[in-house]
């Protein structure tokens, strides 16, 4: 059994809209250029795992990759999809059941909001006859309350959703590449008060593969290794606040189900928030960034405003928070987005990033994924 735990390589499809592109197809990308990036080939690895939420199933990715009869289990758990897999892959290393294995996350969405069907998540029909399964409602919802309730102007949307904007246009793998102004932001077409349409992410396209590998292996094919440090994917407990569930449950503030992952994946990895040089938040629409910022324990509720105005979330501050341009920039293809996340802060750690790219040395990354019905997953990544 081996504890150590190193990412020796990761790969991207490229994201947005690709006509003709199955997401099976995006995912073989990801994952040769994975393999490429760790100097090994598909025979090299000893066990896989992988899903989307509906782009197909990942094991039959064999048929492409080659039928080396590997053990490859198909994982979904909604936006924490890619979060799992890579859980998976690291348990795969730490028990001894491997010493490479392989996460993969793909999908390809149509346009417009997700469609999901209440009897999937446990819920009468009716609540979706009532308009109930609309998920930008319930950010809206989510968000109008939590800047009433930390004295936080909605202005503060508009400028996390810009940031993603820039980020993005400094990215070549991005879907949105061109940035957008506060003002363009702000005054595209209103979809849920107080959310604008440039303010939320698109369901997307494309995926994302990470090799792990134990340090032993890692030695032995000269990896440039970035520690996977913790990884913590976690459910909603009792009292949460979330999508398909937009109620208050019992007295006093609602729990997070994000809280919960970071504090955990913080004390596997034994450092704390202030010792994070980047992070990667999810960000679904601009007020989740705003939220997840404070809920994963890197400021207070309602010093957002104070970080923002200094510039801490910028490439060059304090803590540079999605780098790649986030969901925002990216869209959202569900399977791939915690591994893109992944992806990003390895190319960070190894200096890699170009124009995106974080000054100085940063050590240590975080990444953080949010989805329906309340669940989360986040990891820890040093060098």
């Amino acid at each position: 059994m081996s504890d150590e735990v190193a990412i020796i390589g990761a790969g991207l499809s490229r994201f947005g809209r690709q006509p003709g592109v199955t997401g099976r197809t995006m995912a073989v990308q990801a994952i040769h250029a994975a393999l490429a990036d760790a100097g090994i080939t598909w025979p090299d690895v000893q066990v896989a795992f992988g899903g989307s939420d509906g782009a197909g199933l990942a094991d039959t990715l064999v048929a492409e990759l080659g039928l080396t009869g590997i053990p490859f289990t198909n994982v979904k758990n909604g936006c924490a999809t890619g979060g799992s897999a890579l859980v998976a892959a690291v348990n795969a290393i730490r028990s001894g059941a491997a010493e490479v294995a392989l996460a993969v996350g793909f999908d390809k969405h149509p346009r417009g909001a997700f469609d999901p069907r209440p009897e999937d998540w446990g819920l009468p029909a009716g609540y979706g006859d009532a308009g109930l399964m609309v998920t930008t409602q319930f950010f809206a919802i989510k968000i109008a309350r939590y800047l009433r309730e930390h004295d936080l102007p909605e202005s503060l949307l508009a400028r996390v959703a810009a940031k993603a904007y820039r980020n993005g246009a400094l990215n070549p793998n991005a879907w949105r590449q061109e940035a957008l102004t506060e003002e363009q932001v702000s005054s595209s077409a209103m979809v849920n008060d107080p959310l604008t349409q440039y303010m939320f992410c698109s369901p997307g396209e494309g995926g994302a593969a990470i090799v792990v590998a134990s340090a032993a292996a890692a030695k032995r094919l000269q990896a440039r290794a970035v520690k996977v440090l913790a990884v913590a994917p976690r459910t909603r407990a009792f009292g949460t606040f979330e999508v398909f569930s937009p109620s208050i449950q019992g007295t006093g503030d609602p729990t997070s189900v994000s809280t919960t992952a970071a504090r955990a994946a913080f004390e596997l990895a034994g450092v704390g928030p202030a010792d994070i040089d980047v992070a990667q938040l999810q960000d679904t629409e601009a007020g989740a960034e705003l939220m997840h910022l404070a809920e994963c324990g890197f400021c207070e509720h309602g010093d957002q405003e104070k970080w923002i105005s200094a510039g801490e979330t910028e490439i060059g501050g304090r803590l540079p928070v999605n780098t790649d341009g986030g969901c925002i920039a990216n869209g959202e293809p569900i399977g791939a987005s915690g591994l893109r996340q992944v992806h990003e802060i390895v190319t960070q750690l190894r200096g890699e990033a170009g124009a995106r790219q974080v000054p100085g040395t940063p050590r240590l990354g975080f990444t953080h994924v949010y989805g329906a019905p309340g669940v989360s997953a986040c990891t820890v990544l040093g060098v």
